[in-house]
């Protein structure tokens, strides 16, 4: 086996948590323990399920404030996100702690005399859950919430740089009363989760596979899921574009876009990836945009930062080659003093700790991007964000829809017209009118189109889709063979009457 150290990448000193990384066989075993163990849980009636889930909601409230520290420490999220991402998880409990008495089916009136139709609503049976570990609590409970909730056996695969929240979060699960395993939590890197998942697929022991991560793996996860004829749930990438048009409140445009871009240091499937202002707006957007960023305080996470340290070294590298591939000689790059790594030969003003102890890398915004830059079509994960100019709403549409992304998309304007044409044509799972492109709740669908995913969803009842299946039932008491469509009750009719 091979030995992770997950480090707090605010302090690479600081060792979080050690752990054996599991093999293939090892993955496939989970699987085994999952599916034999699902029977039993799908058998305990939905309201009691539900009545589980509200006690893990109770236990994550209970211990809030420690595995938001935990998350601050592991991930390096400041720490009022990290609290807003367990009261994330806390909202999801709460909402399907009432689905356990809502997975209602349908009554079907029938063609034929002494015959009822009915549909129910089924486990899946043992689903597979990848997640990053950008969100290493909400998203997760996005995906093992609802599917506990249905009926569900659950093997988790979470990020290896999370995998001390991971334990703390299955730990949570487990104490609530959910049988271990029925909820597996596997630590495995990418290409021994891919060997296990494969056999487990082939063996017949997972029925559904839940995915949250890059378009890349998320295509390979969807073309081996077709192999055996099941559809996942890809929750993919983003270029997520924000547009502000003339008659749009510029200080509230310059928040969203702050928030969005670089917030979690920009490294949301969420994150504003491109900032596309009408021409009339454009100037002073960009000075009022940079000025803010210049401004954002960066640094130690367990203070108010505006963002902190990188997730892991893996995107630090990733980022260091957008800089380089991305710039272009017509961009202007602002908003801070230098780009790529914040150390003490890179200073960054107004630094909070000490910045050779981390993975902290200085905000870039790069204005006067045009619609054939590379950047436009780019997914960048990191505070990486682009400007670009508009002359009116279609020029605004074309940058807008370039990249084929679908996952999140924003306009701030003061018409009606503009906001209601933006959303119908904009294409992407989410659109938010005078807000950022971030920022889900509990109760709304999660998800995207194009290369940001396959058009499944998570959050509110549209989950529930994915984590159940439709069985049709007919119940014939009629003491007698009758065939649909063929045996039918007739009736005469005249169709040359006239009044």
């Amino acid at each position: 086996m091979t030995t992770y150290v997950s480090t707090n990448p605010a302090d690479l000193s600081d060792h979080v948590a050690t752990v054996e990384l599991q093999s293939a066989d090892a993955v496939l075993q989970a699987c085994v323990r999952a599916h034999d163990a699902q029977h039993g849980w799908a058998a305990v009636p939905a309201p009691i399920r539900g009545t589980v889930i509200r006690a893990i909601g109770r236990l994550f409230e209970d211990n809030k404030d420690s595995l938001a520290r935990l998350i601050t420490r592991e991930v390096g999220k400041p720490f009022a996100e990290s609290l807003g991402e367990v009261q994330e998880v806390i909202d999801t409990c709460d909402f399907f702690v009432g689905e356990g008495r809502r997975l209602y089916g349908q009554t079907v009136p029938s063609e034929m005399a002494d015959k009822q139709l009915s549909t129910f609503r089924r486990p899946v049976g043992t689903a597979f859950i990848i997640t990053a570990g950008n969100f290493p609590a909400a998203v997760p409970s996005w995906y093992i919430i609802p599917a506990l909730l249905c009926g569900n056996s659950v093997v988790w695969k979470p990020a290896e740089y999370s995998c001390a929240i991971a334990a703390a979060f299955a730990s949570i699960v487990h104490a609530a009363g959910v049988p271990e395993d029925v909820l597996c939590c596997v630590i495995a890197d990418g290409s021994e989760t891919a060997r296990g998942l494969d056999k487990a697929l082939g063996a017949g022991l997972i029925q559904k596979v839940g995915f949250t991560g890059s378009t890349e793996v998320g295509r390979k996860i969807g073309e081996l899921c077709g192999r055996h004829l099941q559809s996942p749930c890809l929750e993919l990438g983003g270029k997520n574009p924000l547009v502000v048009m003339d008659d749009a409140d510029l200080q509230l445009a310059v928040e969203g876009a702050l928030f969005s871009g670089f917030g979690t240091a920009g490294q949301r499937c969420t994150s504003l990836g491109i900032a596309i202002v009408h021409d009339a707006v454009y100037d002073e957007f960009v000075d009022m945009f940079v000025a803010a960023v210049v401004e954002g305080a960066i640094g130690d996470p367990t203070t108010d930062v505006l963002y902190g340290p990188l997730l892991d070294q893996k995107f630090a590298d990733r980022f260091d080659e957008y800089l380089r591939d991305l710039i272009q000689p017509h961009h202007r790059v602002l908003g801070s003093s230098a780009t790529g790594r914040i150390t003490a030969e890179s200073p960054r003003q107004g630094f909070r700790g000490d910045p050779n102890a981390g993975i902290f890398v200085h905000p870039t915004v790069l204005a006067d991007v045009r619609i054939d830059d590379a950047i436009v079509v780019t997914e960048t994960f990191g505070p990486l964000v682009g400007v670009a100019r508009a002359g009116d709403f279609e020029d605004a549409m074309r940058f807008a829809t370039k990249s084929g992304y679908g996952l999140s998309s924003s306009i701030y304007t003061t018409n009606p017209t503009s906001a209601m044409r933006f959303a119908e044509r904009i294409g992407a799972g989410m659109t938010s009118i005078n807000n950022s492109t971030s920022g889900a709740e509990a109760h709304l669908p999660f998800g995207g189109n194009g290369k940001s995913g396959n058009g499944s969803r998570q959050s509110g009842m549209w989950v529930l889709d994915q984590f159940t299946r439709w069985q049709a039932v007919n119940w014939d008491y009629s003491g007698k063979l009758q065939r649909a469509q063929m045996d039918l009750i007739s009736f005469d009719s005249n169709p040359n009457f006239r009044l």
